[in-house]
């Protein structure tokens, strides 16, 4: 039994309080400045790789039989005859500014164009996102609880399998069961939110599937281990002592800690599922963010490039910072210090 004089006094508790609300103001202002830092340099390592690439934009647009004075007016025209600090600078400030530029190839802003394409690739990582949850968190789980059971054994064979299988392999067996024979949903395209919201939806089931059932397999064997280790821990053990069943002891005290290292792999995942969009667009011929990339780069088209290859650069960074603040908001143990 504590003592009186033992337990926490009130002024203690509010310095305490104190104090974790500075180290917390202290972590996020080096967390953001650290984020600044990294785009950044992204910035600049984006924009002199496309850069260097051999190649005149100019020559690509006019075609092969253009004059060396057509293309020195359309280079001069695009501002890619100035220095590529100049250049740079530019870029920059039209980012900051919100204004992307226009495309190389139609002249028009590119900004609307970007919208148009995220209508498609946000809710496609979202549904993907959703789908590897909704399946990598029962099936880690109940591999974990049996793991020492033949069903267990079964269910992360079932996770193996999904890891093995591509993604657009993946999509081509939905296209030809659900589009080919059953007819029950679109094999390619895309309905657009406006003309109709359910043919939208109905337009992103499958890549959703696709390209979250590969990452949801990737995710249970992360779930699995990590919950075993928990079912080992001795404060489960303890929780099992004092009457709790071994669902209940997992359910409140386990799956907390067993979340800390899945949620690392979960930030990976999502950036997975931003680069795995790129080939199930094309697969499902999406006109998403991947499309636009794709053609894009074919088409020399930098200016796009490097704004969408930026726009994917920061939803990174800015998904690892969220990753990083939701360690401390699960285990404050881990310390706003390090």
């Amino acid at each position: 039994m504590l003592l009186i004089a033992e337990l926490p006094k009130a002024s203690d508790v509010a310095t305490r309080r104190r104090v974790h609300a500075h180290e917390l103001q202290r972590f996020l202002i080096r967390r953001l400045a650290t984020l600044l830092i990294t785009l950044f340099l992204a910035s600049v390592l984006v924009f002199w790789i496309l850069n260097i690439l051999p190649g005149k934009p100019a020559q690509v647009i006019l075609g092969t039989q253009a004059t060396p004075s057509a293309v020195a007016a359309l280079t001069a025209k695009l501002g890619l005859n100035r220095p590529l600090v100049a250049q740079y600078l530019h870029w920059i400030h039209g980012l900051l500014t919100l204004h992307l530029g226009d495309s190389y190839i139609s002249s028009q802003p590119i900004a609307p164009v970007i919208g148009a394409a995220l209508e498609v690739t946000g809710p496609l990582i979202l549904g993907g996102l959703l789908v590897g949850l909704l399946i990598a968190v029962p099936l880690g789980i109940a591999s974990a609880i049996r793991h020492t059971k033949r069903s267990g054994v079964v269910l992360s064979g079932l996770a193996q399998v999904g890891i093995a299988i591509p993604n657009f392999v993946l999509g081509i067996l939905l296209i030809i069961v659900f589009a080919v024979d059953l007819k029950v949903l679109p094999a390619s395209g895309f309905t657009t939110w406006s003309t109709s919201v359910t043919g939208a939806l109905q337009s992103l089931i499958l890549p959703a599937i696709s390209l979250g059932l590969v990452e949801g397999a990737i995710l249970a064997r992360y779930i699995r281990t990590s919950v075993v280790e928990v079912l080992g821990a001795d404060f489960l053990r303890t929780a099992r002592a004092k009457g709790l069943r071994p669902n209940q002891a997992l359910i409140r005290h386990g799956l907390r800690n067993a979340s800390i290292p899945v949620l690392t792999v979960l930030g990976l995942e999502l950036s997975g599922l931003i680069i795995g969009a790129v080939v199930i667009e094309a697969v499902f011929t999406l006109p998403g963010l991947g499309s636009l990339l794709l053609s894009s780069v074919a088409n020399r088209d930098l200016i796009t490039v490097q704004d969408i290859v930026m726009l994917v650069a920061a939803t990174v960074l800015v998904v690892n910072l969220i990753v990083d603040l939701l360690y401390r908001i699960i285990d404050p143990r881990m310390g706003l210090r390090s």
